[in-house]
């Protein structure tokens, strides 16, 4: 019984893999990259899957503790499967450190961007803009105003959902 407790996860860590695993399920629907254009490649789903878990990481962003907690968790499960996607592509193990840091540098770029971004909201340009010059690399940056959409039903259909279920790991994505 009582180791038990003491290996078993806790909630919050529970709740941010099981996030994760609904940001992993979402950022492969084909229909983000037949119907929005986002290039399927590497880096195309690097950034569709990083967008996916800064649109979860806003929405739990600034509320109470258990949120951070949770918040935290789903950041962690992101590193973890960027660090073990690294490996599984062949990096070797003195490189993935030196990948990993330009990884994370890329994301908090991202993160700050993408605040930025939807701070500037209602209006729609420095968005657009964003995912033109990071999801479509400026090559079919004119799909953009249609992902921007999909953003912005993400985040409604995000805040409408209570706390408690993304807490315990529930997420429900609008669909398109």
């Amino acid at each position: 019984m009582l180791i038990d407790r003491l290996f078993r996860p806790r909630a919050a860590h529970a709740a941010g893999r099981a996030l994760y695993a609904r940001v992993v399920e979402q950022s492969r629907k084909a229909e983000l990259y037949a119907a929005l254009g986002a290039p399927d490649t590497v880096e195309g789903r690097f950034e569709i899957y990083t967008l996916h878990l800064v649109l979860l990481l806003e929405r739990l962003q600034g509320v109470e503790d258990p949120a951070a907690e949770t918040g935290q968790a789903l950041f962690d499960a992101y590193l973890s499967a960027l660090d073990d996607a690294l490996r599984e592509l062949g990096v070797g193990d003195l490189s993935v450190g030196k990948k990993m840091r330009r990884l994370g540098e890329a994301f908090y770029g991202r993160v700050k961007s993408y605040l930025a971004a939807i701070a500037a909201l209602p209006d729609q340009a420095p968005l657009t803009a964003l995912l033109g010059r990071t999801v479509y690399d400026g090559a079919d940056a004119a799909k953009a105003p249609a992902l921007v959409g999909y953003v912005l039903a993400q985040r409604t259909a995000l805040a409408a959902q209570p706390l408690a279920a993304l807490l315990a790991g529930e997420v429900t994505w609008a669909s398109r």
